[in-house]
C-alpha cells in the first residue's frame, strides 16, 4: 500500500471515529432530556406539587385567606404608639387555633371578657362626670385591644410548638377527608360488573360512631404532613442524619402502599381525584422506586 493510501485511509478511520462520538454524545444528550421531561411530569416522589390546601398546612391559614389591608396591619408598624406592637400572626385570620379552640369560641370568650370588665356608670347622672366616664371607657378599650392581642399570640398556630401545630393540621385531614364529611358531597367508585353480576348479597355498611381517621385517604394526608416536616428537617445542615433519613424513608414507602391500594379500589372515582388535586400527589409517589439522596 502506497504512503498516500496509507494516510487516506487513516484519515478515515478518524472521520468515523469522530462521528460515532458525535452520534454517542448526541443520544447521550438526548436521553438525559428526555429523563428530566419523565422526571417533570412524574414529580417529586416526596413532595409532590404544592397545592394551596398544602400550603394551608405549612402557614397554619385558610386556603381562601387573602392578603388584604386589615391583615397586613397585625405584620406591619403600628399606627399609634399607644396601640400593642404588632403581632406576626393574628388569631383572627386563622382557621384552626391551638389548644383545640374555635374560632367562635375565641370571638364569645373574648366579647364575655370585654363585658364582665365594662366601667361601670353612675346611675346619678345629675352627679356624674361624663369627662371621667369617657376616660375610663378610653383606657378599657385600650386594655381589651392590648388583651386580644396577647391572647390571639397565646392561641395562634403561628407561635405553636411544632408538635403543636401537627395535631392541628392532623385534625384538619381529617375533617377534609374524612368519609364522615366527603360521603356528603363526593360519589364512591362505580361497581364492576363483576359485583353486579354477583350473586352474593350486598352487605350494608356499618354506621360510623365517629370521624373517620382510618381511610386510606385520611392516612396518605397524614402521612403526607408528616413527610413534609421530616423533608424539611432533613434538607440543608441536616444531609447526615442517619435516624431522620430513615424515618422519612419509612414514611414514603408506607403512603406509596397505600397509595397503590387506593389506586387499585378508588382509580377514577370522585375520592381519589379530591385527594389527588388537594395534596398534590403525582405518580412519582406510588410508581417506581422511591429514593432518599
Amino acid at each position: 500500500m502506497k504512503p498516500r493510501e496509507r494516510r487516506r485511509g487513516h484519515f478515515e478511520v478518524l472521520e468515523a471515529q469522530n462521528r460515532a462520538r458525535q452520534r454517542k454524545a448526541a443520544n447521550v444528550a438526548r436521553q438525559a432530556e428526555l429523563k428530566e421531561q419523565r422526571t417533570a411530569l412524574m414529580g417529586d416522589p416526596i413532595r409532590g406539587v404544592t397545592t394551596p390546601f398544602i400550603k394551608s398546612l405549612d402557614s397554619d391559614l385558610p386556603p381562601e385567606a387573602t392578603t388584604t389591608v386589615e391583615t397586613l396591619s397585625h405584620t406591619t408598624s403600628s399606627p399609634s404608639p399607644n396601640e400593642p406592637p404588632p403581632s406576626p400572626a393574628h388569631a383572627t385570620d386563622e382557621a384552626h387555633l391551638n389548644y383545640c379552640l374555635s374560632k367562635s369560641e375565641l370571638i364569645n370568650s373574648l366579647e364575655y371578657s370585654r363585658s364582665l370588665s365594662e366601667p361601670l356608670i353612675a346611675t346619678d347622672r345629675e352627679q356624674a362626670d361624663p369627662a371621667m366616664e369617657a376616660e375610663e371607657a378610653k383606657i378599657h378599650d385600650l386594655g381589651h385591644k392590648v388583651a386580644t392581642e396577647a391572647i390571639s399570640r397565646i392561641v395562634s398556630l403561628a407561635n405553636a410548638s411544632s408538635k403543636e401545630r401537627t395535631r392541628a393540621n392532623v385534625q384538619r385531614i381529617i375533617d377534609t377527608f374524612g368519609r364522615h364529611s366527603t360521603d356528603n358531597h363526593l360519589k364512591p367508585k362505580a361497581p364492576s360488573l363483576q359485583s353486579t353480576y354477583s350473586t352474593i348479597a350486598e352487605q350494608k355498611p356499618t354506621p360510623r360512631a365517629g370521624p373517620d381517621t382510618g381511610s386510606s385517604e385520611v392516612q396518605i394526608g397524614i402521612l403526607t404532613a408528616k413527610i413534609r416536616i421530616l423533608a424539611d428537617r432533613y434538607e440543608g445542615a441536616n444531609r447526615n442524619d442517619k435516624v431522620n433519613k430513615r424515618n422519612l424513608r419509612l414514611l414514603l414507602h408506607r403512603r406509596q402502599k397505600l397509595l397503590k391500594y387506593m389506586e387499585k379500589k378508588e382509580r377514577g372515582s370522585e375520592r381519589w381525584t379530591n385527594m389527588i388535586e388537594k395534596l398534590g400527589l403525582t405518580e412519582a409517589t406510588w410508581k417506581g422506586q422511591i429514593a432518599v439522596q
